[in-house]
């Protein structure tokens, strides 16, 4: 009998232990050895009760568990401290008016516990970050005109009014394509009713299509009622003819004042002006634009220019000299966005 007793024993460790190995949780290991008690005591008549010892090697294996999850959200929190960075709210600056905010990062603690409690082998943890949204945003700061993005995301933009010529404009595309930037164009509505499969083309680049008014006129000369109109029949040809659901305008010359600024506000708008202009219409050298972009670009750069000459020719040098510096190019709207950059930022590390 002692012998029997030793070898049921023995064989209820072994269970014990394949089926700890191979349950995902402590709970499915209890069921898989209550099972196997069950089904060893039908088929052997004089079996002591062994639940006890069973009990004894859960209890065991539960406490190692809560021990090594003790252990984890330990090493987390250590890591949450050296990685967490505060987001930044947008804010008004005397001088560039509205700056958009920027997203924090910090540790997901929750899903980097889950996977590191699942995680095949007990090394370091498996850290997860998320973003942190910053408690105000641009929404939040009304009817005001934006030069450039915040000062602490690596990007910047060009921002390409086009409002008369086409002979440029196939050259730019090309350049962009080939060194996979994306910029923002802001049609003039009188060029765009008249050249909507060259607008097409653009749309079909992955570029993004914003509003110039429609015949460029100096907005702070308006009424309300008129600019209202040279923003809306501008707006209803990207709609109707493009399928584009705009949220940008950048008035014609930069000229406006704050009634131009809460038109466009009301009309759901940003009004968008330019941190640095490339003066492209002068027709500068293009090595003159490529120096002052390699001078004056910083992170958060809103780079106005034309479809011209000058800036198709300076534009490939632009891009790398950008590039070179560190920063990313986006659109418009990913420069002025909180969302952080690269986003490798916000992966499974």
């Amino acid at each position: 009998m002692k012998r029997v007793r030793v070898l049921v024993l023995s064989g209820l460790f072994v269970t014990v232990f394949i089926g700890l190995k191979q349950s995902d949780s402590i709970n499915t290991f209890v069921e898989y050895a209550q099972i196997h008690n069950v089904q060893a005591a039908a088929s052997t008549p004089y079996l002591p009760d062994i639940s006890s010892a069973a009990m004894a090697v859960w209890e065991g294996a539960k406490k190692l568990q809560l021990d090594r999850r003790e252990v984890l959200l330990e090493q987390i929190r250590q890591e949450a401290a050296k990685r967490n960075v505060a987001p930044i709210n947008a804010t008004i600056d005397r001088v560039w008016k509205a700056i958009p905010g920027y997203n924090g990062l910090e540790v997901d603690v929750e899903q980097s516990l889950f996977l590191s409690e699942h995680q095949q082998d007990n090394g370091k943890p498996k850290i997860v970050m998320k973003e942190v949204a910053p408690a105000i945003g641009l929404e939040q700061l009304g009817a005001q005109p934006i030069y450039k993005g915040n000062p602490n995301k690596p990007m910047v933009a060009f921002m390409i009014n086009v409002a008369w010529g086409n002979e440029y404009l196939d050259k730019m595309l090309d350049v962009m394509e080939k060194e996979k930037v994306h910029a923002t164009f802001f049609f003039d509505g009188s060029w765009l009713k008249d050249n909507i499969p060259v607008a097409k083309k653009i749309k079909e680049k992955g570029h993004e299509l914003s509003n110039h008014a429609y015949s460029h006129k100096d907005m702070s000369t308006l009424g309300r009622s008129q600019a209202a109109l040279e923003i809306t029949k501008t707006e209803q040809l990207l709609q109707k003819e493009l399928g584009v659901q705009n949220k940008l305008f950048a008035p014609p010359s930069g000229d406006f004042n704050q009634q131009t600024v809460e038109v466009a506000h009301d009309l759901k708008l940003k009004t968008i002006l330019w941190t640095l202009d490339t003066v492209d219409w002068r027709r500068p050298a293009p090595q003159t634009i490529v120096r002052k972009v390699q001078t004056k670009v910083e992170p958060g750069s809103l780079i106005l220019m034309h479809p011209t000459s000058s800036s198709s020719e300076a534009l490939q040098q632009m891009i790398q000299v950008i590039k070179s510096k560190g920063l990313h190019l986006g659109t418009v709207s990913e420069v002025i966005s909180p969302n952080r950059v690269p986003e490798v930022e916000s992966t499974k590390q």
